[in-house]
């Protein structure tokens, strides 16, 4: 089924995988940047929508500096929060459905079983306050039409992140210190894309029955694991990752232990989640390792 798409935070590292994915399918997607759609705007937000009427629309605008939304509560919570109501008013009057990304964060990290889809939130750090906010706005606003998609732990080709690092460091023998006492789902973004691709089209053919979902690798680890996996899948030498607690890190908000999410929602659906985390890293590395090549080319 062909559908039109629209995708905001289309320069982001999810963004970027999303749009390159609906366009191998030959789909329409208006991808605009954030000089021509301001979600915290609500005029530009209803006039691009009903302009354009989406049948999906993709939010993966977020701000996603977890330190400095400690310092800035109040403006990550316009982007987080009130962006997507505003992107949820427009979607409920035009039947557009809405894929709204959050994240892992929204629950208080001290589990010791993966998180399901209902568990009781509480977040440990204003980043999470302002996603779960977001959260409760899409649902509250478009009940019909709006579904929540929390993920975790990105990396992939499109923009620098934690295993395109670690794919630099294992070329230049570099040691690392990584933090080994934080668990959760190292997720490739062009799995999530297209796992994203697959909800919208089943959420305009009407055969979602739940508004929330985790998407995320299957499996766990810690950051110190994946550290590890990436340099042993490229012949480095994993003694060089050195583990280290996060308490020896200064940094403003405090980071969830536990943040890994269950996927038990996916059961009586029709669509399958994302694959092991290990299986998708090996897949994924070609992709990084072409990137991280462009990249010391360019400068």
């Amino acid at each position: 089924m062909s559908v039109p798409w629209l995708v905001t935070g289309a320069s982001g590292l999810l963004g970027h995988d999303l749009v390159a994915r609906v366009r191998r399918d030959g789909e329409d997607v208006l991808a605009p940047g954030r000089d021509a759609l301001d979600i915290t705007d609500t005029g530009a937000v209803r006039r691009m929508i009903a302009a354009h009427r989406p049948a999906v629309l993709v939010n993966c605008a977020a701000w996603s500096a977890v330190d400095d939304a400690e310092a800035h509560e109040r403006e990550a919570l316009l982007v987080n929060a009130e962006g997507p109501a505003r992107l949820a008013a427009a979607c409920r009057d035009t039947g557009t459905r809405l894929l709204h990304l959050s994240t892992d964060y929204v629950f208080p990290g001290d589990g010791t079983r993966p998180y399901r889809e209902h568990d009781p939130t509480g977040p440990c750090n204003a980043y999470g306050r302002t996603k779960l906010a977001g959260e409760r706005a899409v649902l509250s606003t478009a009940p019909e039409h709006g579904h929540i998609v929390r993920t975790a732990w990105l990396y992939g080709a499109g923009r620098p992140n934690f295993v395109r690092t670690l794919v630099r460091a294992a070329r230049t023998g570099d040691t690392l210190d990584v933090i080994c006492d934080q668990s959760g789902q190292p997720t490739w973004t062009a799995d999530l894309a297209d796992l994203l691709v697959r909800l919208g089209r089943a959420a305009v053919a009407g055969s979602l029955t739940t508004r929330l979902h985790h998407a995320t690798s299957a499996g766990e680890t810690t950051w110190y694991g994946l550290a590890r996996e990436v340099f042993r899948l490229l012949g480095a030498d994993p003694r060089r990752i050195r583990p280290v607690p996060a308490g020896a890190l200064c940094r403003p908000a405090p980071r969830p232990a536990y943040g890994v999410l269950s996927h038990e929602g996916w059961a009586p659906g029709p669509l399958t989640p994302i694959r092991d985390w290990r299986a998708a890293l090996a897949a994924a590395l070609p992709d990084l390792m072409r990137a991280e090549s462009t990249r010391e080319m360019s400068t």
